[in-house]
Order: structure tokens, then sequence, then C-alpha cells
């Protein structure tokens, strides 16, 4: 008798690790098979910032444009970290950390899924990333002058991220998209600003540092260049290697809005998929969007040709388009904006999940 009540007192225990999110995703190792098991079944919707603010709003309890638009929150919540490394209260795009770590929780809460964006202001001088006139990278990678003050803002940035738990203290799982874009010329840590074997230095100490020092074991981290490369050995002449990288990723802005350049983006997609194939990683669209959605039909006519092309939907696990400024620009449409419509009919396409398909799926495994 005492050892069939041993076994339910068991049982009872394991059952109660479950969050209330309908699974017990409460570590990056479930999160990631989380991730993988969804392949070729859906790929998640995300959206930037979606809590915080949209469209002639700014943080509304509940309220989300993507919501607005279709009934549903999306299954991918985006969240910028930049300036947390300065000890402000809020971040560059002038949401509070308070909020953000609220709003992470209650995403996390209701079976969504995080991921972090990080646009550091230089540990050197404090210029933002948009700031390329002085060469940061090297001088903040092991042996360099500023390597100390660039582990004292790692040390803030694990502080807040370690911060975000729940009731019971277990620390939320998020995806952690670091030194993104690397390919491109406008970041302090780009192709003008340093070297492929300095940026990989950063990266990899920048993870180690994380995980090792700061035990930050609820991390998935993505790499996530630009669309600058056509090739494999373009892809990875940033990469930091498969040790530190948890899912393949690529932010593409410009294919998908640019007329004629649909396949590039496919094809590009493509690599990206293959070689998180060939290496057993997760593959996203990290990043994608367009500024105010002139041509009302991008969602359905190019994001969607892009999304529903047969490999891309069957590998990818998630895509995430940015934020909608309150005043300044957005990224998904508002209610009344012509292209609503046309973001409705595919987030409402059987294999483009939102929040409630993520938790239908996780409730079912």
């Amino acid at each position: 008798m005492n050892r069939l009540f041993s076994m339910i007192f068991v049982l009872l225990m394991l059952s109660s690790c479950k969050t209330n999110n309908g699974t017990n995703d409460n570590t990056k190792d479930e999160l990631r098979s989380t991730l993988m098991a969804l392949k070729g079944k859906g790929i998640l919707f995300g959206h930037q910032d979606t809590y915080a603010y949209g469209y002639y709003w700014n943080d509304v309890e509940g309220m989300s444009d993507v919501k607005r638009v279709t009934g549903d929150y999306p299954a991918v919540f985006g969240w910028e970290l930049g300036g947390i490394e300065k000890g402000v209260k809020a971040n560059l795009d002038t949401v509070t950390f308070d909020n953000i770590r609220k709003y992470a929780l209650k995403a996390y809460q209701q079976g969504g899924i995080n991921t972090f964006s990080w646009h550091p202001f230089s540990p050197i001088n404090r210029a933002d990333s948009w700031d390329t006139s002085t060469r940061v990278v090297e001088h903040i990678i092991l042996g360099g002058k500023y390597h100390e003050a660039f582990k004292k803002d790692l040390d803030v940035l694990a502080d807040f991220l370690n911060s975000i738990t729940t009731d019971d203290g277990a620390k939320v799982p998020f995806i952690f998209r670091p030194w993104h874009e690397m390919d491109g010329t406008w970041f302090w840590w780009g192709i003008n600003s340093c070297t492929p074997h300095d940026f990989i230095e950063l990266f990899r100490f920048t993870v180690s540092y994380l995980r090792d020092a700061k035990g930050m074991d609820q991390m998935l981290v993505a790499y996530s260049p630009d669309r600058n490369f056509d090739s494999l050995e373009g892809y990875l002449k940033w990469y930091p290697g498969d040790e530190y990288v948890d899912v393949i990723g690529m932010d593409n802005y410009y294919d998908l809005y640019t007329d004629g350049l649909l396949d590039d983006a496919i094809a590009k997609l493509h690599i990206v998929i293959d070689y998180a194939n060939q290496t057993g990683k997760l593959s996203a669209l990290t990043e994608t969007g367009y500024e105010n959605i002139p041509d009302p039909t991008w969602y359905i006519n190019k994001l969607g040709t892009v999304l529903n092309d047969s490999v891309v939907a069957a590998n990818i696990s998630y895509t995430l388009v940015w934020r909608n400024d309150p005043l300044k620009h957005f990224f998904f449409p508002y209610p009344e904006h012509p292209s609503a419509k046309y973001a409705r009919q595919l987030l409402e396409q059987k294999n483009i999940w939102l929040l409630n398909d993520l938790v239908e799926f996780k409730k079912d495994r």
C-alpha cells in the first residue's frame, strides 16, 4: 500500500510540473521538441511587441493588432532588449523592461513562444547599434580593451532574462537572436565593421558566457543573417558553429517586397532548411515584413507564396513580422487597413498557426 501511495505521489508531482499552457514546455529542450514536432504541420506566425503597442494605441491590457484583425494572438512573441545594458527603464522602442518581463511571462503562460532580439548600445561609447563610425567588435572580444565592459553588459542582460520566471521560480524558455543581419552594412557588428573571424568570436563568447557563466539553460539561440547570400558557403561565412546555434534562420525583407525576387527568397530559405536538416536543427524565417504595407495583397501574394512553397511549408518552424509603432510605422495591418483582409486570409490557412493552434497542438501531444 505504501508503494502505491508513493507511485501516486510521484505521478501527481510530475503532473504538477505542467504549466497552464497545456504542456510541460518549461525547458529549452522541451521547447525545441515542440518546435521539431510541428514541422510539416504548421508554421507559427509571430509579431514583434504585439502586447506592447499597435497602430494608435499603447499598453492596453489584452490588446494586439494581430488579435484585432484575426481574433487570436500570434503564436510567437518578439521582444527587444536594446538599452538593457545601459541600466535604463525602457528599451530603445520605449517599452519598459518591467512590461517586457510581464508580457513575456504572459505569452508563455498563454502557451506562446518568446523570442528576444538585442540591438545593444556600444560598450565603448554607448553609440547605438546603427552607428558604424567606430569599430567595436575587435575591442570587446576576448583580449580587447573593452572586453570587461562588454561582460558587464552581458551580466545585466542575463540578470534580466533570468528574472523572467513563473510563480514557482521556473525560468521561462525562449529563443535568443543576437547579432543578427551581420551580413548587412547597418550595424556595428556588420560586414563593413568587423571581420568574420572577430564576429564569430563575438557570437561564441556571447553564447558561452550566457550559458556557462550566467546559467541560462532556458535559452535556444538563433543565427540569422540577412538575405545577402546565394550559397551555403555564403550563408555560413559568419556562422559560429553548430554547438552555439539551435535555430538556423534568415531575416529577409527586401526579397519579399521587391518585384521578381520571390524565387530568390525561396531559394535562400531552401539553403537555410537544407543546413538545418543536415545538422538536426530548427529552421525559421526569423524576421520579415513590409513597412506600412503599401501593397495590400502582400500578406497573401508575397509572404503567403513563400510560406506555401512545398519545401518551406514542410520544414520551417516559425516566421515573425516586425512591430507596429503607435505613430511611426507598422508591419501588421490594423483592422481598417486595406491589407487586413489579405492578412486574415493567410492566417486562416490550415498550415499557418496562431496562438490557439499552438496550444491545441501541445495539448494533443
